[in-house]
């Protein structure tokens, strides 16, 4: 694959809003999780709440967009420079030729969850904007109008690998000359489904999660919006942080179940490898994607010592954030750049003892080192894959 210069990227999730408190949460260890306070729930129940983004209003002529996933998304698209970046690109290219390419598995389904307290004695629902809120195609719908964009515009719902998969959609996009750059990423927002439905499935740590960990017990439900502007590599961005390669597999062993020798898992991480032209050691950090439950975290260790053997370390940062679903390969990808950028390798957070059985190189502390490139997992319901590789562009 030609690499793709991240020419911005922007995040929040409850671990921060925008790159440079990500950054500050991930050096301090300083994680985001708290008890949920969501009605209905379960004691005991954590989860990662971006605050900031209740207090957002969307523009006035955007306004029929309003919904929790938006308001977080608009969020985002306020750090980081991120809209003036966008700007520049449309300036170079034209609103035509920058595509959006966004993920979400929930997109604003709470709209429809409120609609649904207030519905009338014979069932009815009162009116709501239902295309721009609820629909998974409205986030990019948003995106696209909120930016001035006039490019292809793509939903992508891959459960948790949605945020890594618009990457990779959206390079498949440029290569087949449909667009110059692309807008990537997603965004998925806290309801009542997502965490009923998980609970349901017995997967909610108690406290907060707990990835790799001898004693882990399952998933902390978060909330993110990550996007980064990607365009096609010129000759003087060597050493600037670029995507290097992205591969995608599905195994379809089970709906809600990892194949538990990660056979898709080891298939992703081998094509964005071969696809970056790079063997595994010049790999020097695996962000992986490690909810904290006991099957997930136990087939990606196999997964990752098949290939990086116990020498590349290896850490979840889902501790911080919680599992952010559609928005966490992009949000990952965010922090992925940031390692390159600090030279840190973050350690799992929260973790006394990593599971004994584990076979590879997983870490509970951070540590400063040279990073080049990191491969960054995610995995979703489904038997869907997708692993990146974020690092300098050659």
């Amino acid at each position: 694959m030609t690499p793709y210069r991240i020419t911005a990227i922007t995040v929040a999730s409850a671990m921060g809003t925008g790159m440079a408190a990500t950054r500050d949460a991930l050096r301090a260890r300083r994680g985001g999780l708290r008890p949920c306070d969501l009605p209905a729930m379960p004691d005991g129940i954590w989860i990662g709440r971006v605050t900031d983004a209740e207090a957002i209003d969307l523009p006035a002529p955007f306004a029929a967009f309003a919904c929790r996933n938006n308001r977080l998304a608009e969020l985002a698209l306020r750090q980081d420079d991120f809209m003036a970046a966008v700007e520049t690109a449309k300036a170079r290219h034209g609103a035509a030729r920058v595509a959006v390419v966004l993920g979400t598995s929930t997109s604003g389904i709470e709209e429809t969850e409120r609609a649904w307290l207030r519905r009338r004695a014979d069932g009815a629902l009162p009116p709501y904007d239902f295309a721009r809120t609820h629909d998974l195609h409205a986030l990019p719908r948003y995106l696209r109008a909120r930016l001035g964009l006039a490019g292809p515009c793509v939903s992508i719902s891959t459960a948790c690998t949605s945020g890594a998969r618009s990457f990779l959609d959206a390079v498949a996009l440029v290569e087949a000359g449909f667009a110059d750059a692309a807008v990537v990423g997603g965004a998925d927002t806290l309801c009542r489904l997502t965490l009923h439905g998980f609970g349901s499935l017995e997967l909610l740590a108690q406290g907060p999660t707990r990835p790799c960990a001898e004693d882990r017990d399952g998933i902390s439900i978060g909330e993110a919006a990550a996007f980064a502007l990607i365009e096609r590599a010129r000759p003087d961005d060597a050493g600037r942080i670029g995507l290097l390669g992205a591969g995608a597999s599905s195994d379809g062993h089970h709906m809600s179940s990892p194949h538990p020798e990660g056979h898709g898992a080891v298939t992703a991480m081998r094509a964005a490898l071969d696809s970056a032209g790079l063997a595994p050691d010049a790999v020097d950090y695996v962000n992986m994607h490690g909810t904290g439950t006991r099957a997930n975290d136990a087939m990606e260790d196999r997964a990752i010592a098949r290939i990086f053997g116990d020498t590349v370390p290896c850490s979840s940062t889902k501790g911080w954030t919680g599992h952010t679903l559609g928005a966490s390969g992009a949000l990952e990808a965010g922090i992925a750049a940031i390692c390159v950028e600090d030279g840190l390798v973050p350690g799992c957070l929260g973790v006394g003892r990593v599971d004994p059985a584990f076979g590879a190189g997983v870490l509970v502390n951070n540590r400063q080192a040279r990073v080049d490139r990191v491969l960054s997992n995610s995995f979703g319901f489904g038997g869907s894959n997708c692993a990146l590789v974020i690092g300098r562009i050659p």
